[in-house]
């Protein structure tokens, strides 16, 4: 195999969400377990009970995983060239080393080396790396139901799931921040990582019952930012949620139905006006996108496509709703 070959299976393997062969869903799955199992690590380490039975092998599966972050994030730096095909290798890679992405997967393993110069708490990095594995679930297309509220929720799962990951991603970071900062100081309101999660809900939440609280100065602004962070978490799904009741009034009135999504395929000719260009350059309806490439027999991601060739095969997604006669 050679090293372009290699390379670009390394990409569609790292690559969440890419899932046309079995070694990138696999790799995926393992992603998100090694993600989970070290955040379980962590807050387990974080007991004085789980640590005295079990501290050895915690610590063995801690090591497993920062080993498996470390050698994830050396993949992406060195496939970042495929992530941005636009750039070249060196803005590439400076690209995706200072994207949030990028400095996340780093912060994710980069403490656990470095602990001279990161504070506890930094399992709250690897937290964050879990919204980009939720691409691995792929949900389906909406459709309408005989119940506008059931409509309203079935129509909008996607965004409220989404909303609703990003709340709980938050409780527990801030859960992890705030025993890491405060744990010293009120070792015994905040006794471990999980001893914050009732204070992280009432603050996220905006409730604030005032019975947990920070004492240490940077606590106190810590819970300031997450209490500001608060507010638009919850305002996430209420304003979704709001939207779809519009939307769905509106289908009613006017008598129309919900979007629906149609596949057309087409097969690029020599003489066909988009051969030798690129995607970018073809100007196409609001509501259609191409969504897969099909050259020689093999599917192609479009960010891995510089321009489109004769016999390419393109597959076209197609939105539309029903037009109805006044």
């Amino acid at each position: 195999m050679s090293i372009k070959k290699l390379k670009d299976t390394v990409f569609d393997m790292v690559e969440v969400g890419f899932v046309e062969d079995g070694i990138s869903r696999a790799y995926d799955i393992v992603n998100l377990s090694m993600i989970v199992l070290n955040i379980a690590v962590s807050i387990a380490l974080t007991f004085d009970e789980a640590r005295a039975a079990f501290g050895g092998a915690l610590l063995a599966a801690e090591a497993v995983t920062l080993v498996f972050f470390s050698l994830d994030y050396i993949m992406r730096i060195w496939t970042a060239d495929h992530l941005y095909p636009d750039m070249p290798k060196a803005k590439a890679t400076l690209r995706y080393f200072f994207s949030i992405s990028g400095i996340v997967d780093l912060l994710s393993f980069l403490p656990a080396f470095l602990p001279a110069f990161f504070p506890r708490g930094t399992a709250v990095f690897r937290v964050f790396r879990v919204m980009r594995s939720f691409k691995i679930f792929r949900i389906g297309a909406y459709s309408d139901s005989f119940s506008v509220i059931s409509a309203v929720i079935y129509s909008k799962k996607q965004q409220l799931i989404t909303s609703m990951s990003m709340i709980i991603v938050l409780m527990i970071a801030a859960s992890l921040c705030m025993y890491s900062v405060e744990h010293d100081a009120q070792p015994l309101v905040f006794q471990n990582a999980l001893s914050g999660l009732w204070w992280a809900g009432s603050t996220l939440l905006t409730v604030g019952y005032g019975d947990i609280y920070p004492v240490t100065t940077l606590g106190r602004i810590m819970g300031t930012v997450i209490a500001f962070l608060g507010v638009g978490a919850v305002a996430v799904p209420t304003g979704i949620i709001s939207a779809g009741f519009i939307e769905q009034y509106n289908n009613v009135k006017d008598g129309g139905s919900a979007p629906a999504e149609h596949n057309v395929r087409l097969l690029l000719t020599a003489g066909d006006s988009w051969a030798g260009k690129c995607i970018s350059d073809i100007s196409m309806p609001r509501d259609m996108n191409i969504s897969e490439i099909l050259r020689d027999g093999e599917r192609i991601p479009r960010n891995k496509i510089d321009r489109l060739e004769a016999g390419d095969t393109l597959t076209i997604r197609v939105a539309f709703s029903e037009v109805t006669d006044e």
